[in-house]
């Protein structure tokens, strides 16, 4: 997503945060993403990525998580329709590149396209459509840092499969004694639905979203951005049967949600009317958020 978000932020553009994960973890040559695979990230960085990890490192503890959650999950933001929540996304423009830039709604409908091409399921083109929306917290004054980014466990002692893990070294968490084992505060086997992640568009759009949506859809929105469990397989004594169940919905939908992305220009006015149509049949005509 290109989204023009300087005054919130280190990164000129929330895409390049993508292009960076693009660069992590190049396209594998099959299906099944291989776990592990990344280049040299740090040496390639750049300035403004790099300082975007160090602020998210430094303040995603669980009490700003919980905190996050108190103040965002009772949905009381705003209530409106899907397609309405793509055009108010559409409000971010992405100022560094205006003539050239696709905009909110044309990316969305990238990763769905590319899926409709696929031949998927109709809720799991509909997932593609919608899977970043929760991105609308920069338009609650979120920062970026609370908004984008790797997603991770808090409350437990931080993976050094996270990107740029010696980020975590001026965490506060670092401090708590009952936070520097694998389990942390967690029971183990007990499955990720218990475990705070780190705060942002993910978990709080899987809120918005989560009685309307089967349960892969559901697993794809909360946990896309956990690339530690997703991609370098992590975190494997919090997870239950179901996660493991689920993993390999959320690694079908990562290639997508990464590789996607192209210049070519989505036809907004002629798609929308199948993706209406297609959003009426999960949805209501408002959602709350």
């Amino acid at each position: 997503m290109r989204v023009a978000t300087s005054t919130t932020g280190p990164l000129q553009d929330l895409d390049h945060w993508d292009e960076f994960l693009q660069g992590v973890y190049p396209e594998p040559p099959a299906a099944e993403p291989a776990v592990g695979t990344f280049r040299d990230y740090r040496a390639e960085a750049r300035a403004s990525v790099k300082e975007f990890y160090r602020l998210n490192h430094l303040h995603q503890t669980r009490a700003f998580v919980q905190a996050k959650k108190r103040e965002f999950l009772p949905l009381q933001r705003r209530r409106m329709g899907v397609w309405p929540a793509m055009e108010f996304l559409n409000t971010l423009v992405d100022d560094s590149d205006p003539d050239t830039s696709l905009t909110q709604i044309e990316h969305l409908l990238q990763t769905s396209e590319a899926m409709r091409r696929d031949g998927r399921p109709r809720w799991f083109i509909l997932t593609g459509l919608i899977h970043d929306l929760g991105k609308i917290l920069c338009l609650f004054g979120e920062p970026q840092w609370a908004v984008v980014g790797d997603t991770f466990p808090v409350g437990c002692a931080f993976s050094d499969k996270i990107v740029f893990p010696e980020f975590f070294a001026t965490n506060p968490d670092t401090a708590v004694p009952e936070y520097q084992s694998e389990l942390g505060v967690y029971a183990a086997g007990g499955g990720l639905h218990q475990v705070d992640l780190s705060w942002g568009h993910d978990e709080y759009l899987f809120h918005v979203v989560k009685d309307y949506l089967p349960e892969p859809a559901q697993y794809m929105i909360r946990y896309h951005s956990f690339y530690a469990w997703h991609r370098e397989g992590a975190y494997d004594q919090l997870l239950n049967e179901r996660d493991r169940a689920m993993l390999p919905w959320v690694r079908d939908f990562n290639r997508y949600d990464l590789y996607s992305k192209a210049e070519t220009r989505p036809d907004v006015s002629a798609l929308r009317p199948y993706y209406e149509t297609l959003i009426a049949e999960y949805f209501p005509p408002e959602l709350n958020w």
